[in-house]
């Protein structure tokens, strides 16, 4: 078994790698563009494993990607590289639109013109994002599989028009394909912008902790190695065309989170004022969704996936490797 993975140094992406290393024995190509949020020390250890191999590449070049894909003829493609943050697709979009959907593109136009030296049963897995489902009232149900497209930010636009580009291939040129949408991910070797891994070190750095707005934004938090379990999960679909949305139902606002993290570190490291004395309220977002929350009964019901980490063990867990691996952040955060 072959297996490419773009954006494989990322933090879903690299989750990923350490998954197929140290639980099968496939074929790893991993292909990354080594921008901000790639993190090659997460895969410290494994980089010199026989059968992986890294080649830096940006997927918005055809000819790179093109050429990748003809020489490793790989049996499945887990499409994670993209522009993320949505902060900064609000300050920079051409980065997004970039990425996000010319790269994917140039990867399907691959796939079209390459579909007969691929194995048989290819399959390309798109990672997606519950964002592109725009948001939710506090008395919507969860988002589903069938929710209709409203995408709010560049970020979730970008994703929205790859998931469609996916789908449209799938379609008009009959190649394999699974997207999957999830909700917010967290866990270690998280990008210390992301806003779990900011509240901590906020907190500890004795800075403001920065909440959007008064702090009532709802997210489904999922931890990452549950996402990977799920997408291994998805990647054995056997159907021309599948999706799944993908989360832990565990909903939980912005402000409630800061508090558990809060609390968790007045536990750990005791001060003389709780952690929860530095969160700042700040202006809003731009277009800041309220409340996000999946429904994952398909995917439970058809491939028996189910979260298994419970938020609150996730997150102090989460903060106990943060502890013991401040060095690294404190080098991400200089970059």
């Amino acid at each position: 078994m072959k297996i490419l993975i773009t954006g494989g140094l990322g933090f879903i992406g690299s989750a990923l790698v350490r998954k197929l290393i140290d639980s099968t024995n496939y074929e790893i190509l991993n292909i990354d563009n080594c921008t901000y949020a790639a993190m090659p020390e997460s895969l410290q250890g494994r980089e010199y494993e026989s059968r992986y191999e890294f080649q830096k590449i940006d997927i918005s070049n055809y000819e790179a990607i093109n050429n990748c894909i003809i020489k490793f003829k790989p049996n499945k493609i887990f499409h994670l590289a993209a522009e993320s943050h949505v902060d900064r697709s609000i300050d920079n979009p051409d980065a997004f639109i970039n990425t996000n959907i010319l790269g994917t593109y140039n990867i399907l136009q691959s796939l079209k013109l390459n579909n007969d030296i691929l194995p048989e049963n290819f399959i390309f897995i798109h990672v997606s994002t519950d964002e592109v489902f725009g948001t939710l009232s506090m008395e919507d149900k969860p988002f589903n599989e069938k929710s209709p497209y409203q995408p709010n930010s560049p970020y979730s636009a970008s994703k929205a028009s790859s998931d469609l580009l996916v789908r449209a291939w799938n379609e008009t040129y009959k190649i394999k394909v699974v997207i999957t949408n999830c909700s917010n991910n967290y866990g270690p070797w998280q990008n210390p912008e992301k806003l779990i891994p900011k509240i901590i070190f906020n907190a500890l750095g004795n800075k403001p902790i920065p909440i959007y707005g008064n702090g009532q934004n709802i997210r489904d938090w999922l931890h990452v190695n549950d996402h990977i379990d799920a997408l291994l999960a998805a990647s054995d679909s056997q159907e021309i065309f599948n999706r799944y949305t993908i989360g832990a139902n565990q909903e939980i606002s912005n402000i409630d989170l800061t508090k558990m993290i809060c609390g968790y570190l007045d536990e750990k490291l005791p001060k003389k004022e709780s952690y929860f004395k530095q969160v700042s309220f700040v202006e809003d977002r731009l277009g800041h969704d309220l409340r996000y929350a999946i429904d994952s009964s398909y995917i439970s019901k058809t491939l028996g996936f189910n979260a298994e980490y419970e938020l609150k063990i996730g997150i102090e867990e989460t903060i106990d490797w943060y502890l013991d691996n401040q060095e690294w952040v404190k080098d991400k955060v200089k970059l």
